[in-house]
Parts: structure tokens; sequence; C-alpha cells
């Protein structure tokens, strides 16, 4: 299957767990031309990855005089956004201080305070040219103690022996020799390397909502090989604990029906008729409800009909109930729509009239919610019609108009001249013409004259008057142009 930019689509990783860091030399030792493949480099590696707080995080250090952090670990938790901050990155310049950068990953990056995790793997991707004015070998070592897995690619003729023992063991799947045009030689297999490390190895929870969450944990068993017993409970109620047996080909289920905002305990317990093989733990808290509706929006006001809309729509709303009558009778009537739904449009309703619109979460639990908001209706025919115009003298004119429908309080006329200031009348709702003084020869001059209504906006009406210049022989003749 090809994307819409002719290009063949990523497969995505399995299941992955991991904080990934790069240390990307970025002194003057490297080239801009080597730097920008080094980033085509990175970007392509991790493009099949998930980012997110339970799935993969990277960060990048800047080998330099000093090291420098382009973004901490949960700076970016989308595939996008990652690729949008690998091509943003530019060089630093300096010294190829690679020990100091080490430390400083040591210190600063695998730490809670940068965004890392204190209970997924570790990798390191070091890229280099093969030289360094520094030591690498001892903060290599304290980070490889920490459980760090190092992977090394080198795109210059570096020591092998230093750099063999630099990265993890066995080096022949740690450490990769390749020219910086042929790095997207080597991308499938590092990656391969590097999920094999970050494969998910424990039991935990992802998809969290406020009333469920989804369990993934590795390939323990088979179907032939033995089942689990899945247990989880709110944290402290041991009595309100559930119990399920799953076959040994699961490795996913999704546990639904919770409470909000509550810490579950949940223990899975493989069954296996060949080894002993131990449980598996977790906690997982479901998150805070999202209550609906929280604001309604009345719009698309119309004579006989408007258009109600609400938000959010959390997935836990089976349906929404639209109840609205005009006030103050006691009068209503009701709409029902589908809980995926965040509007309707209220029809049939009664011109210039005021209406009490309630709409009623229905949620799946059997909960509800509702919320109310006032709708107005436009009055009808609530407009200008018809704006004429007639000479008066050299300089002035007389505007005239229809009469709009409804209850017209009054009308209001403007005149915005090209010539001179502006000017706003206001006149009674008997009185249909005005006149227009001070206009000046060879001028264009707009003029609007718009209802006005006690509950609506009226709508408008707007005409350009041009005026001749003025002639010995007629000094007050003028164009209308619509």
């Amino acid at each position: 299957m090809m994307r819409k930019d002719g290009a063949c689509p990523h497969p995505s990783t399995p299941d992955v767990e991991g904080d990934l860091l790069f240390l990307l030399d970025s002194s003057g030792s490297v080239s801009y031309y080597e730097f920008s493949r080094v980033k085509e480099f990175i970007a392509d590696l991790l493009r099949p990855f998930t980012f997110g707080p339970h799935d993969v995080q990277t960060s990048i250090i800047h080998i330099s005089t000093n090291p420098t952090m382009e973004f901490p670990f949960d700076r970016y938790l989308s595939s996008g956004a990652v690729q949008h901050a690998i091509r943003g990155t530019q060089q630093v310049m300096g010294d190829t201080n690679t020990g100091k950068a080490l430390t400083f990953a040591k210190e600063k990056l695998f730490t809670g305070e940068a965004g890392a995790r204190a209970d997924v793997p570790k990798v390191l991707v070091w890229v280099t040219d093969g030289f360094s004015t520094d030591d690498v070998s001892r903060p290599m070592q304290l980070l490889k103690d920490l459980g760090v897995t190092v992977f090394i690619v080198s795109t210059g003729h570096g020591n092998y022996l230093e750099l063999s023992a630099a990265a993890s063991q066995p080096p022949e799947k740690h450490l990769h020799f390749v020219d910086v045009d042929d790095l997207s030689i080597i991308i499938k297999e590092l990656r391969d390397s590097i999920t094999d490390v970050i494969q998910a190895k424990r039991l935990r929870a992802t998809e969290i909502s406020s009333s469920s969450f989804r369990l993934m944990w590795p390939k323990l068993l088979t179907r032939d090989t033995g089942y689990y017993i899945l247990e989880y409970a709110p944290t402290g109620e041991p009595r309100r604990k559930v119990t399920k047996q799953l076959t040994g080909d699961h490795t996913t289920i999704l546990v639904g029906s919770l409470a909000p905002q509550t810490t579950y305990e949940v223990a899975l317990i493989p069954e296996s008729n060949e080894r002993y093989i131990p449980p598996q733990t977790t906690r997982v808290t479901t998150l805070e409800e999202i209550v609906s509706p929280v604001r309604i929006l009345i719009s698309e006001s119309k004579p006989h009909s408007v258009r109600v809309s609400w938000s959010p729509t959390p997935e836990s709303v089976a349906s929404y109930q639209i109840l609205y009558g005009p006030l103050p009778s006691n009068s209503v009537k009701l709409v029902v729509v589908e809980g995926s739904q965040n509007n309707t449009i209220l029809e049939n309703l009664a011109a210039n009239t005021t209406y009490l619109v309630t709409v009623t979460a229905i949620y799946k639990s059997g909960k509800e919610r509702a919320l109310s908001a006032k709708a107005c209706t436009q009055e009808e025919n609530s407009k200008v019609k018809h704006l004429r115009f007639e000479d008066v003298g050299p300089s002035t004119l007389k505007a005239s108009w229809d009469p709009a429908g409804g209850d017209v309080l009054g009308y209001r006329v403007r005149c915005r001249r090209q010539a001179g200031p502006s000017n706003l009348l206001s006149v009674s709702p008997q009185i249909h013409s005005v006149l227009l003084s001070n206009l000046t020869a060879g001028s264009t001059n707009k003029v609007c004259v718009k209802p006005v209504y006690k509950n609506i906006p009226g709508k408008g009406l707007c005409r350009m008057v041009r005026m001749q210049p003025a002639s010995p022989v007629r000094g007050y003749q003028h164009r209308l142009s619509a």
C-alpha cells in the first residue's frame, strides 16, 4: 500500500517501551553535510515507533565543548512531533568532548528530571566519526553499570578495540562501521536490535481512561502450555476483586466497567504445565471522569430554527436528550441523538421567541447530567429592503427604505464619507427616510441602514453613493452603484 506522497508506509514496531537517547556528534569535526545525513538516519530509525509515557521516549545530547540537551525525554510524545524536532536540530560546533557528554547523560538525562522513567529499559545510540578529545571508557562504563544498553555507529575510521569495548556486548550486535552515505543500510538491523532491548517484558497498562484500561504483557505461554489467571481490585478493597481466566495465547485484554479516579492492584498469574513462571503485578489509576455536557452553544439562529451544540462527548455517554420549549410556557418537545453526536438543529420554532433548551447526557452506567441554556429565534423579515436615494441639493441626499418586518425598535443609519467624518443616526421605527448632508462633490460614500430589535440583531442593507463633480449646469448630480 502506498501513501499519497508515493512513499511506502513504515510498518509499526511491536509493543515496545523504553527511553532511547542519541549521542549526536555536533562538534566542528563533523561537516554540515555529515550532520544532515546523521539527522536523516536518526529520523528514519525512529519513524515506526509509537511515542508516549507508556511507549517509547527519546532525547538527544549534542557532543561539543560542553554538552547540551536538544530536548528532554518527555517533551515530544508523538511521532510527528519527534520528526519535526529532529529536522529542526542545529549543529552546535566546538570540541568533541564525548566523555563530558556521557557524564552529562548519566547525571542529567537518565533521571526523572529529564523525563526518564525508572522502570523501563534504557538505550544509548552514539553516532560518531570515531574521534574524541577526552576519555570515553570510564563514563561509558558507568552508564552500562546503570543498565544502559549502548549501540555505537561509527561513520569514520575509529579504533575498533576502543569502540568495541565501549559498546555493549557482543560488539557484532552493538557496533556498526558504515560510511555516512550508507547509513540507511544498517537501519533495519539496528532498529531490530533496539526493539529486542525495549520489547515490553512486564505487565503494563495502556489506553487508560476513566472507566477502563488495556493490559499488555510479553508472550509467556501458548494455548497448549497453560493459561492465565487475571485478578484486579481497588487498592485496599480485596472484597471487590474480579478474577478472570484467559487462554495461554493471550498477551492483552481490555478491562472495563471500572470506577474513575481509582487505583487498581492487578496481578497476572501464569499457570504453566511445563515450568514455574512468577506472577506479574502492576498498579493502575483510572483517569478523572470526563463530565458532559459542560458547555452549550446556541448558533445559526433563524426565525424557525436554531443549532444547539455541546461539549465534550466522552465515550461513556450513550445518548443525549434535548428538551426545549418556549418561555414562559411549560410545553416541551424532545429530541434524542447518539452519544457521539455533539450538535443538532431544533426546527419548527416560533419566530422572535425565547426557548429554554436542556441537554441531558445519558451515561452507559445509567447516570444522567443536564445543562440548560436560552435560545432566541430571529424576527421574521428582520432586514431592510430597497434602499433608495434622491437628490435634494448639491451636497445633500435623501435616503429612503422600505420598513423591516417584526417588532422594530428603530433604525440606525450610518454614512461613511470618503471625505470628512462618518456619522451615525438613530431614528424611530415610524421613520423610513433621512437627509444626508455635507457630502463632498466627486466623493464616494457608503450608506447602511439596519433595523434594531430587542432580542436579535437586525440585518442591514448598504449601498455606495458616488457624487458627481460640481458643474456650472448641474452641480448636484450623482450616480448610484450597488
